[in-house]
């Protein structure tokens, strides 16, 4: 395997878990490394015994990358956790290891990726907001006039204001909305802020891959084309694909806001000093005061700055 590699990673490459639940693994002592409790941000080497839940997780584990497409029914919870009822690996029933992508609420249904590929899982979930999600969701009242205005322009919640996004109305009471964040139950209390209540919700779209008419509860192979095009978009998942992907949907970069002249109620600049008039007198200078004389010291020479308590200087100082 050559140099050392993270112990998450690793567990991650044999296709055991995502690189985020093998975290989840190590903190909650589940693992351990050549016998000895393994700890976040162990390494693992050529050579190194790795145990999960009493089992050896070996390089030799690692098997051909899977890439499933499911229509996640309601009442489906997106856990790996065998022993939680419903639970979305005992539905599927698939005869390798495999984790999904990603969450999508037991109350709702549609498209999720599952995969055995954890590089992949770390890529997407570190991609943040920077792909779409569309979903079809209906409410529990006639939506009033001016409804994906407000939606689209973002609405406050405990995090902070949702990032706009794209929302067009279908029905009287349907909507579609576009995503490019994913935060816990983001819909369901977006329109919960705004007094409706969501009835239906169904996930539609991940990106370029779509559901179309895969029926709920079925799950199919991601075609090599469509694998293709995913990978090519993985590799532009930086920072810049990310303001890229803000600035698309109207938002203004925090550094933007904060240069002068762009705020529209930004303070006004102070004028510059003037000189005295003729009729005022200039301001008396000053004499600078002399430095008291301190023994020792020789003289003009300034006082030390005492560094503050704590400092790196004031340590490194106690050590002389």
């Amino acid at each position: 395997m050559g140099e050392a590699v993270s112990l998450n990673k690793f567990i991650s490459d044999t296709g055991y878990c995502s690189r985020r639940e093998a975290d989840e693994l190590i903190r909650a002592g589940r693992v351990l490394l050549n016998g000895e409790l393994a700890r976040p941000g162990n390494r693992y080497s050529d050579g190194d015994e790795v145990e999960v839940d009493g089992s050896i997780v070996t390089p030799q584990q690692k098997e051909k990358p899977v890439y499933l497409v499911f229509n996640k029914p309601v009442g489906i919870t997106t856990t790996t956790e065998e022993q939680v009822a419903g639970n979305i690996i005992s539905f599927i029933g698939y005869p390798k290891r495999i984790f999904p992508i990603g969450r999508l609420d037991k109350d709702s249904e549609g498209l999720i990726f599952l995969t055995n590929d954890g590089d992949i899982v770390n890529k997407m979930l570190r991609a943040g907001n920077t792909h779409e999600k569309e979903y079809v969701v209906k409410v529990n009242k006639p939506l009033a006039p001016g409804f994906a205005e407000k939606m689209a322009a973002g609405i406050p919640l405990s995090e902070g204001r949702t990032l706009p996004c794209k929302v067009t109305v279908t029905g009287r009471q349907t909507f579609r909305i576009t995503l490019v964040q994913g935060l816990n139950r983001q819909i369901r209390r977006m329109v919960e802020y705004l007094g409706y209540m969501a009835m239906a919700l169904q996930r539609v779209r991940v990106m370029h891959v779509k559901l179309d008419k895969l029926p709920v509860g079925k799950w199919r192979h991601l075609s090599d084309a469509e694998q293709h095009q995913l990978f090519e978009a993985l590799k532009t998942s930086d920072g810049s694909a990310k303001r890229k992907a803000k600035r698309s949907y109207g938002v203004r970069s925090e550094k933007m806001e904060k240069r002068p002249g762009l705020k529209k109620d930004a303070a006004p600049k102070p004028a510059p000093r003037s000189a005295p008039k003729a009729d005022q007198a200039p301001a008396a200078h000053k004499p600078k005061k002399k430095a008291d004389k301190v023994p020792g010291r020789p003289p003009g020479k300034a006082a030390a700055k005492v560094p503050a308590k704590g400092s790196y200087k004031a340590f490194r100082g106690r050590r002389k």
